[in-house]
């Protein structure tokens, strides 16, 4: 059930389902009978004679060999059981709710005074939050973006001088970049687990498309006449690769490498989907909470980290040009 925006007065936002049923713009919906607003608007709960709905549990989940590896971890969990009853539950989400407390503050107050477990939480300022999620989203980015120029670069030199060998390379990193995003760090789950590992081979994927592909383009747009008068020089192949492809096919692969990196800042953010962090972690809390300052927390930063990408790219193509080849057209993607 949708509640009211953390931090907010309910009285006034009139965004939840319960508030809607306050106001009279709904009849009837359904919601938890822990859920602090039943007591704030005065509503009425049905009670569900018939079981329509299923019971909703909570439970502990864990591994079966947890409790070898990790004794300690699996007696601290089972302290919690029995803790918090219907009325403790609905205020705790009163002070989420209406209070518009953080959950990691009431959660730390019920240990304290339940388990006597003291500083159970730790709050961070935003600037703390913020250098926190941004080394986290600079390292998924990073060291994906690094993985795929290594490896797509080679690739799409390989497709420019083995054009059969090049169709299938360039249908393969074709085939993962229509994966959903979302559906792809799902299947990177079964065999690298959760976390930093199965985001950063999900962007890696990702990223390979762009760079190939302008890799490609850039070497296979160098006009013949260029290749066959290095070829009566006597220049052998590497030589050919190095002083004559490379250099004028530059514009065009880093363009590709630019365009990569702006869509991994992006996608980096689903990372936090399978508890890789950065910035999707407050963007999903927000959603979660409806709380618009979370998610601007870290659509903001993000936002500028794309930005300013971008245009460190842009500075860093004219920089590594040779002066004779700046501001020629660039071809590809870009």
């Amino acid at each position: 059930m949708p509640t009211a925006g953390r931090g907010s007065d309910p009285s006034t936002d009139c965004r939840s389902a319960t508030c809607a049923l306050a106001s009279g713009e709904a009849d009837l919906t359904d919601l938890y009978t822990t859920d602090a607003e039943i007591a704030y608007y005065h509503l009425r709960p049905l009670r569900d004679d018939r079981d329509w709905f299923a019971r909703y549990d909570a439970v502990l989940l864990y591994r079966a060999d947890l409790a070898r590896r990790a004794p300690k971890a699996v007696a601290a969990l089972e302290r919690v059981l029995g803790l918090i009853d219907a009325r403790r539950m609905i205020a705790m989400n009163a002070a989420v709710q209406i209070e518009g407390r953080s959950e990691s503050q009431v959660a730390g107050e019920l240990l304290r005074e339940r388990l006597g477990i003291l500083d159970a939480t730790e709050t961070k300022g935003l600037l703390a939050r913020l250098v926190q999620r941004t080394l986290e989203h600079l390292t998924l980015f990073g060291v994906s973006l690094l993985a795929a120029v290594l490896a797509a670069v080679p690739l799409g030199l390989l497709a420019a001088h083995r054009p059969r060998l090049g169709q299938l390379v360039l249908a393969g990193v074709g085939i993962a970049q229509t994966i959903p995003a979302l559906a792809l760090l799902v299947l990177m789950i079964p065999f690298f687990g959760i976390g930093a590992g199965p985001a950063l081979v999900a962007l890696f994927l990702y990223s390979l498309l762009p760079i190939v592909r302008n890799t490609h383009a850039g070497i296979r747009g160098i006009p013949a006449a260029t290749i066959e008068s290095a070829e009566a020089l006597g220049l052998p192949a590497g030589a050919r690769l190095r002083l004559i492809e490379l250099p004028l096919a530059l514009p065009t692969i880093l363009a590709g490498i630019k365009t990569a990196a702006v869509i991994n800042v992006g996608a980096a953010t689903l990372g936090a989907l399978i508890g890789a962090g950065g910035y999707g972690q407050p963007i999903l809390t927000g959603i979660r909470l409806d709380d618009m300052g979370l998610i601007l927390e870290g659509a903001i930063p993000a936002a500028v980290l794309a930005v300013t990408v971008q245009w460190l790219f842009e500075r860093a193509e004219r920089a590594a040009l040779p002066r004779g080849i700046r501001g020629r057209g660039r071809k590809g993607i870009g």
